[in-house]
């Protein structure tokens, strides 16, 4: 599996998103900066510049006309992804932790950190897709606090309205954003802060990373754990790999606190699971820090990976990979 090294961070990558044909990938670092790559051969073709802070989060919508981006100087910015011009700002009391577009991209929403303060909220904006993008509404179309634990990651369902949130206390929730009504809520999902969550291509499940050093699947209906896969670090990253039962994880014992030098010290590799019977089945090292965030390419044919090492890493899978026996000996019956 050969990997592409993306060098175009100066610090630790806090997110990578693929957009939805897949030929071009996202990245944001704590480097105030945001580039796009052609995946394909790893060529950097610009940067999104104007950031005075970390920027926590991307989002790019289906068409690859609009990208949006939450930052630790605490604006959302909506961007034209074709020239780089920051197409409208909104601002904030605090810093915007995650943000994500709608299925029909008519929508954004966004998580604001709870600071100094003020509460965690979760905004909803309307995107005005008409003209050039400039002429956004400043206010949102829906705002609540999501009450106990501070939501740390979101995403939109199939269902129109209903957003999934994961929390600091590992709680995982469905809310109804017009009425903020928190409408179904898994409290014991995870027993540490969730780290990531991605959707399946349908919608109907979701995988869960956390520093519980679990990464779970649940269905995005009921909230129901589905699958949980258990290993020995704390998750940063979770994702789904589409057209195969894998699921790859990232993490790794933060610098600060490694208390003793492992054999495997500076070896923070991608874990693959087979999604179906939870054990692992590979490694992929490549990074010389914790990853903070993976990403697999809509199609399924290669993942990218993000590193505190300031590294995005793309690894194209080999024929080997799409040929085998995913399920041993098991014939699957039609």
């Amino acid at each position: 599996m050969r990997p592409i090294l993306l060098q175009g961070h100066e610090r630790s990558l806090t997110q990578i998103k693929f957009n939805r044909d897949g030929d071009l990938l996202f990245s944001c670092s704590k480097d105030h900066v945001i580039n796009v790559w052609y995946t394909h051969n790893g060529e950097r073709l610009g940067t999104y510049d104007g950031n005075n802070g970390t920027v926590w989060t991307v989002d790019v919508d289906s068409e690859s006309l609009f990208m949006v981006s939450g930052a630790a100087d605490n604006t959302l910015r909506l961007w034209n992804v074709a020239t780089g011009k920051c197409l409208y700002t909104w601002e904030f009391p605090t810093a915007v932790k995650r943000v994500a577009f709608s299925e029909d991209d008519n929508q954004v929403v966004c998580i604001t950190e709870q600071r100094m303060g003020h509460q965690c909220a979760i905004r909803v904006f309307n995107i005005n897709r008409s003209g050039d993008g400039t002429k956004q509404s400043k206010e949102p179309a829906h705002m609540f606090n999501p009450i106990g634990s501070k939501a740390t990651v979101c995403a939109f369902t199939a269902q129109p309205n209903i957003i999934i949130t994961g929390h600091e206390s590992g709680k995982v929730s469905l809310f109804n954003v017009k009425t903020g009504e928190e409408i179904n809520n898994n409290e014991r999902a995870h027993s540490e802060v969730v780290t990531d969550l991605q959707l399946s291509p349908d919608k109907t499940y979701c995988i869960t990373s956390s520093k519980d050093k679990s990464a779970r699947i649940h269905d995005t209906k009921t909230l129901m754990v589905i699958k949980t896969f258990t290993t020995e670090t704390p998750l940063n990253s979770a994702a789904l790999a589409p057209n195969r039962p894998y699921v790859l994880l990232g993490g790794g014992q933060e610098a600060m606190q490694v208390t003793t030098t492992s054999l495997r010290q500076g070896k923070f590799e991608t874990r693959f699971w087979h999604k179906v019977f939870e054990e692992e089945v590979g490694r992929v090292k490549g990074h010389f820090g914790p990853i903070n965030t993976i990403a697999v390419h809509p199609k399924g044919t290669y993942y990218a990976s993000g590193g505190e090492d300031g590294f995005v890493r793309v690894h194209h899978f080999d024929e080997s990979y799409f040929k085998t026996e995913l399920y041993g000996d098991l014939q699957i019956e039609d």
